[in-house]
């Protein structure tokens, strides 16, 4: 097959370099000092691999090797990765921004002025992707959580509310596509109302046909008008679609909704094939290819994926013509990336950016006059709670002089007067809940008892709050990182005030 390339001509692919050219394999930025790992890496670079798929390192190094892999490969490499907090959520030496579910808390979408730090800080992580290398971040999150004990979407989505969620995800969309990359609409047709985490199992989403396009499916609607390059599609259940197959493998969902329904002439790829929600499917990229997928993201073993592929085409399981038709698409999509041009980064206007947006976002869901602001004297406690690990206690500790946990307790505290429970959480695959235990919940709701006042704080997910309303004071942060932490002891002490919006329903 000859594949009309814009830089080098014309590249010629037999079956398997077509095979390898459809996959995008796991780079893990920490092991590439590693010499054996080092030269896996450069030789799939060499047999045609479509990319890679970027998970931790450091910028210093990783930025040199990003290149070299770029040099050994005939055809441009996608260079993915999972930056909706930011390049920094992968890569030491880059900029950590807030989660989603915070930039919806931050922005007014009606404020000029808020929709122009959006815009700056959507560019900021643009620049510094193109900086890394990376070509194809793997944003935005267009689910609609309407789930409240979902535990792997929550703080990740903008918002419960479809229209939110399209118009963010539109704003994206649009700046990344419009600086060279290729943006990511994640997870269709919408993983946002199951509270399956699809690391661990398969979700199974109850909701109608009707029910499904009127609501989680409008924002990859929206996406796909605003020019998104690519769609990743969800390992979920939904019978009301595909009672056969999980939406991923099902041709009614990739070719039938989203190709022929919704018209979208992009890419698609699968969520990770390493996930356990498909486990024991046998045949699994050649079924996600025969469905009208184009990439096979992050298998366990990409050169096990090419020999079941080469095997799948001989016993005619797939055809290659299927094949060449992912192929177009893939080198289609690649024509451009090699216009992209590094500029230098300014990581102290992106660090001011981001902290802006922090503190923009912190949100008083429920407030009794005359708790705020708070002083600092004996009768306040501070109690850290959930994943204590999360917490920078020594920011407390300088604001505060009862500081403790439910695991560490001081010794003669005074009687409470006031207790401020600071909840720590956080949104993870292959963890199963977003939430905390019921232990640190049961300890909670016995000081709110005896507290004469009670302020509680989700540093991550607000669902939490739902379960203390008994509290005077609700504040929701989104985040677990010291940056929230500061923002929030600021607005507790009046020092700054609370400008967020709380983007779900409790």
């Amino acid at each position: 097959m000859q594949c009309k390339g814009a830089v080098t001509g014309t590249y010629q692919m037999n079956l398997q370099r077509k095979l390898y050219q459809i996959i995008i394999s796991r780079l893990d930025g920490g092991r590439i000092c590693d010499h054996a790992y080092q030269e896996g890496i450069l030789t799939l670079a060499g047999k045609g691999i479509g990319g890679f798929i970027i998970f931790g390192g450091k910028r210093e190094e990783l930025r040199p090797f990003i290149d070299k892999l770029q040099t050994i490969a005939e055809v441009p490499l996608f260079i993915a990765s999972d930056i909706e907090r930011g390049v920094g959520q992968q890569i030491d030496g880059y900029t950590n921004f807030p989660c989603q579910m915070s930039v919806r808390a931050a922005v007014n979408r009606d404020d000029t002025d808020d929709m122009a730090i959006l815009r700056d800080a959507v560019r900021a992580v643009a620049l510094e992707a193109i900086d890394a290398g990376i070509n194809m971040p793997l944003i935005p999150v267009l689910d609609v959580n309407s789930n409240p004990d979902n535990p792997i979407i929550c703080t990740r989505a903008f918002s419960d509310d479809p229209e939110d969620v399209s118009f963010f995800g539109a704003e994206y969309i649009r700046v990344l596509e419009g600086m060279g990359l290729i943006s990511c609409a994640k997870h269709f047709p919408g993983h946002g109302d199951t509270s399956t985490d699809s690391h661990i199992s398969l979700p199974l989403i109850t909701k109608s046909y009707d029910e499904l396009v009127n609501f989680d499916i409008r924002p990859f609607a929206e996406a796909i008008k605003s020019g998104v390059g690519s769609i990743m599609a969800g390992h979920l259940f939904i019978p009301s679609i595909d009672d056969s197959n999980p939406s991923s493998l099902s041709k009614k969902v990739i070719t039938g909704m989203l190709r022929n329904e919704l018209g979208f002439n992009g890419l698609i790829m699968t969520d990770a094939l390493n996930m356990s929600a498909i486990n024991g499917i046998e045949n699994v990229a050649a079924r996600c290819l025969n469905a009208g997928v184009d990439i096979i993201l992050h298998p366990t073993d990409a050169e096990l994926i090419v020999r079941e592929l080469a095997d799948a085409v001989s016993t005619g399981l797939i055809s290659e013509e299927t094949i060449d038709t992912a192929i177009d698409r893939i080198l289609k999509a690649k024509l451009r990336l090699t216009q992209i041009k590094r500029v230098e980064v300014d990581s102290r206007s992106n660090a001011l950016i981001s902290k802006r947006m922090t503190e923009m976002s912190i949100t008083v869901v429920n407030k009794k006059e005359g708790v705020l602001p708070v002083a600092d004297d004996d009768k306040i406690q501070v109690v850290i709670a959930g994943e204590e690990r999360l917490c920078e206690q020594l920011l407390w500790i300088e604001q505060f002089r009862n500081v403790h946990s439910f695991t560490k307790k001081r010794e003669n505290n005074p009687p409470i007067e006031t207790i401020i429970i600071a909840i720590f959480s956080e949104v993870a695959a292959w963890r199963g809940s977003a939430g905390i235990d019921d232990k640190a919940m049961e300890q909670s709701k016995e000081l709110i008892r005896k507290a004469r006042t009670s302020i509680v704080i989700s540093f991550g997910s607000p669902y939490i709050l739902r379960h203390f309303r008994n509290a005077d004071v609700l504040i929701a942060a989104y985040e677990a990182n010291g940056q929230a932490q500061e923002a929030v002891i600021k607005c507790l002490k009046g020092e700054a005030d609370f400008k967020g919006r709380l983007p779900v329903r409790l």
